[in-house]
């Protein structure tokens, strides 16, 4: 196929030739994969300036997404590509074997910086991140492997949509392994002392840092030159998105048990099982399993709670008999109480290549998956065009991805999102946050981008 761009790919194309180190904080849908693997493709055989490139990514896109790819479009057919995966032996061999990029997942990060070390040779003039706010943690093995490499690479992309998927603290450890501090200070305390205040603490423990006063700002100019934004909303015609938040209410007996769970941090059900918190995070965690209507006991065991958010699920497969429909759960006993409740319509999950060709072939009714698991990389736009959050999830990087499975460049129809909430429950808190933080990320990305044209 040939490859025509759109004009925003072009002006993304040209500032990574420009730019060394750089950032490209593009929505998905925009084609950050083909300008970035075009960009390669003029840098080794036009230009002559790199020789080996190194992609680390998620799981499912090394496997299939970079590959897929560069066979799709005509002009990057003769790049050759290793896939340093799966067991010892094979990734030994893809290292070895001759090629122009080389695609390794991100948790064999640090196992691959310490076999090069152990060879005393790090063959990659040129690193591309995908999804480069995976490496937000500074304390992670991908980072601290990734840095020890830094001063070995000439070029270095990273790639992400979510640049700050939980506010500009996010921000310090990305940004380094693509300028050495340079912008955003050489460590994340001074980057915190600058820029933030002390939030909620106990004793000396800090347990969040709120922004300073127009720090957003001074952040913004000073990390533009090296970083561009592009919202897809503002260069796609994406189909409506259609948000609903469907209220589901717990009767005064489920609603006693979980207030009693957030008060107490315990639970003594009738048949002696047994439900703890050992922690305001794991109070949390069982807040959440309650509000879907199952909860986890001392025991490992699953005790039932409820039916609301079934029945919510019900109504909405009852009001769309002939669409498929995406469902997201967050724990295994959400998956384990729908495919029980709904085993006539033969329930699927996303494993194989087959399950993704069968479902954007119409051929499932109800598919199942963990946000975690479809987060990044997979195109199933074609299949459906209904999405219901069964579980709701804290992390707006996997919200934001996990939509956008099927909200996306190619979907035919408006894509409804639905939100199952359990009203009066942590779910409300969640929705809230997810809120507050998707609006704090499209002002970053806008933001760069307007200051860059000033």
């Amino acid at each position: 196929m040939q490859y025509i761009p759109h004009d925003y790919q072009i002006t993304a194309y040209n500032r990574i030739l420009e730019t060394p180190k750089i950032g490209l904080f593009m929505e998905m849908g925009l084609g950050k994969t083909v300008v970035t693997l075009t960009a390669i493709e003029e840098l080794m055989y036009n230009r002559i300036e790199i020789f080996r490139v190194l992609v680390v990514a998620p799981k499912k896109v090394a496997e299939d997404t970079w590959s897929r790819e560069s066979q799709k479009w005509d002009h990057l057919r003769h790049l050759t590509i290793s896939k340093i995966l799966g067991d010892k032996k094979h990734r030994l061999e893809a290292l070895e074997a001759e090629a122009d990029i080389y695609i390794i997942g991100r948790d064999n990060v640090k196992w691959l910086v310490d076999e090069c070390r152990k060879r005393r040779r790090w063959k990659f003039d040129t690193v591309v991140i995908d999804e480069l706010s995976s490496f937000k943690n500074n304390q992670s093995q991908r980072f601290k492997a990734m840095r020890s490499v830094m001063p070995l690479v000439s070029r270095m992309i990273g790639l992400t949509g979510t640049p700050a998927p939980n506010g500009y603290m996010d921000l310090w450890s990305q940004l380094y392994l693509l300028d050495k501090g340079e912008r955003l200070g050489k460590t994340i305390g001074a980057y915190r002392e600058q820029y933030f205040m002390a939030g909620m603490r106990n004793g000396y423990t800090v347990f969040n840092w709120n922004l300073r006063k127009g720090a957003d700002k001074i952040i913004q100019d000073k990390i533009r030159d090296i970083c561009v934004s592009m919202k897809a909303e503002d260069y796609l015609k994406l189909p409506e998105r259609i948000d609903n938040v469907i209220h589901v209410r717990l009767s005064e007996q489920e609603k006693a048990l979980y207030d009693r769970m957030e008060k107490e941090q315990i639970l003594l059900m009738d048949d002696d099982t047994t439900v703890v918190g050992l922690s305001a995070a794991a109070v949390g965690n069982k807040l959440l399993q309650i509000a879907n209507g199952m909860v986890y006991g001392t025991d490992g065991q699953a005790i039932h709670i409820h039916d609301q958010k079934l029945e919510a699920l019900e109504e909405i497969l009852d009001c769309n008999p002939h669409d498929p429909v995406l469902v997201f759960y967050n724990f295994q006993h959400d998956l384990t109480a729908i495919q029980e409740k709904f085993k006539a319509l033969q329930p699927r999950t996303l494993k194989t290549t087959q399950d993704i060709a069968d479902w954007n072939d119409g051929k499932i009714r109800l598919l199942m998956a963990h946000p975690a698991s479809v987060g990044y990389g997979l195109n199933i736009q074609d299949g459906g065009h209904i999405i219901v959050w069964y579980g709701l999830t804290w992390n707006l990087e996997l919200y934001a991805q996990a939509n956008a499975r099927l909200h996306r460049q190619g979907q035919q129809r408006s894509v409804i999102i639905n939100h199952l909430v359990a009203a009066g429950t942590i779910d409300e808190d969640v929705m809230r946050a997810l809120t507050a933080k998707d609006d704090m990320q499209s002002a970053l990305i806008r933001a760069i981008n307007e200051r860059r044209e000033l």
